[in-house]
């Protein structure tokens, strides 16, 4: 029996341009639209008018918890120009998930920023930090009674896509089709590492955005990131060191003072003398061609503990791109040993929220499938898979016994 503590948070977790549809105003619109072998997101899944459906889903498998973010091209689709319907209609979202028992958790960006913002420089604009602390004081006038706030979601991987477009940007001809970020296999090549400059201006951005909610709000305030736990080869230590700073540590040690931190975790790379190992070509792999490694919720957890000198824990992604609902729940039932584990080691983990509870637009294509739900994208039907009920059970047991897997 793997037991959770008393008020672990048990849910799952949304982006809002991969759900919502239509999110015209933002910088991920337009390259949708015009970059080559990118699928367009279009109306999504249509949860900018569904979520309360979605929510009750939720709650109705014994959940008590959902991050979603709210969409900064929307509420400022011009520069200064702040739209109340749109802060209304996110208000109503915390206001639909505080009424149905659940706790938000709410992200105020992920990834996506308005086309004007990207315009300016994007996050190495002369102004960005001055834009998003607009922004976020903007949105703390609806985050009322919203007990967790996310400045930013895996600013490591937001910096690398900065880097990748940056480049993309200085050579033209050579551009190919896109290649989601998302994506980590053969034949395509290696992701590019995050420029640490960007990954610096990062810092500075939810820090900033961190001293604005502390100061408007009752929230905890944190940020979450994508942890590689990478794992060397024999006599690759100082390698895997290095590519942990570049990949991972600078944005954990940019968590300190924060309330939490959010591990984000789907799979595990070997690292040896030359770098990182691509996933080898297996029918085992996911997907998105990741290797199937559900302990590296495990690996991740512990390695954040260790840089952040024990800054409390919130799981806020963590899952599989499959088709096959059985092994969702494998997989799921396997890292929550590992996060049993971690808490029992002493380790402050506050809860668990499952990457994703629908099957979305997955950043540039639509054919991997994290959900706990699916989704027809002509009538927009939800259908929840087993992996919902599964994971309610756990919830309600706040156990992970050995008959729940």
């Amino acid at each position: 029996m793997n037991n959770f503590p008393p008020g672990f948070l048990w849910g799952a977790s949304t982006a809002p341009h991969q759900i919502e549809g239509n999110n015209i105003n933002s910088d991920w619109w337009l390259q949708e639209q015009t970059v080559p072998g990118m699928e367009p997101s279009g109306d999504a899944i249509d949860s900018y008018h569904r979520y309360a459906e979605d929510m009750e889903l939720l709650v109705d498998a014994g959940l008590t918890a959902y991050r979603f973010g709210i969409e900064w091209a929307r509420i400022e689709p011009l520069p200064g120009r702040f739209s109340r319907a749109e802060l209304a209609h996110y208000r109503r979202m915390i206001d639909t998930a505080l009424g149905l028992g659940l706790t938000p958790v709410v992200t105020l960006n992920h990834f996506t920023t308005p086309q004007w913002f990207a315009d300016e420089g994007g996050w190495l604009g002369e102004r960005a930090i001055e834009r998003f602390a607009s922004y976020v004081t903007e949105a703390t006038t609806i985050l009322d009674g919203v007990p967790w706030v996310v400045t930013m979601n895996e600013p490591n991987m937001l910096a690398m896509m900065a880097t990748m477009r940056r480049m993309m940007t200085a050579a033209p001809d050579a551009q190919q089709d896109w290649q989601s970020p998302t994506v980590d296999q053969d034949p395509r090549p290696q992701l590019s590492p995050p420029d640490t400059q960007i990954g610096a201006r990062l810092v500075e951005a939810h820090r900033a955005a961190r001293d604005i909610v502390r100061a408007r709000t009752d929230a905890k305030v944190g940020w979450t990131i994508a942890n590689r736990a990478f794992v060397a080869r024999p006599g690759a230590e100082e390698k895997k060191r290095e590519l942990e700073y570049v990949w991972e540590d600078l944005y954990l040690h940019g968590s300190a003072g924060d309330d939490f931190v959010g591990v984000q975790s789907y799979s595990s790379q070997w690292v040896n003398e030359d770098g990182i190992e691509p996933h080898p070509a297996s029918p085992e792999n996911t997907l998105v061609g990741t290797a199937y490694r559900p302990d590296a919720i495990g690996i991740a957890i512990r390695h954040t503990a260790e840089v952040t000198g024990g800054i409390p824990i919130l799981i806020t992604e963590n899952g599989i791109a499959t088709a096959d609902d059985e092994r969702r729940i494998a997989y799921t039932g396997e890292a929550l040993q590992h996060v049993s584990e971690a808490i029992a080691d002493g380790i402050d983990v506050r809860g668990y929220l499952h990457w994703t509870l629908l099957d979305n637009y997955e950043w540039g294509h639509w054919e991997p499938t994290f959900g706990l739900v699916s989704v027809d994208r002509q009538t927009f039907v939800r259908t929840p898979k087993p992996s919902l009920a599964w994971l309610g059970s756990v919830a309600r047991a706040g156990a992970l016994s050995a008959l729940a897997h």
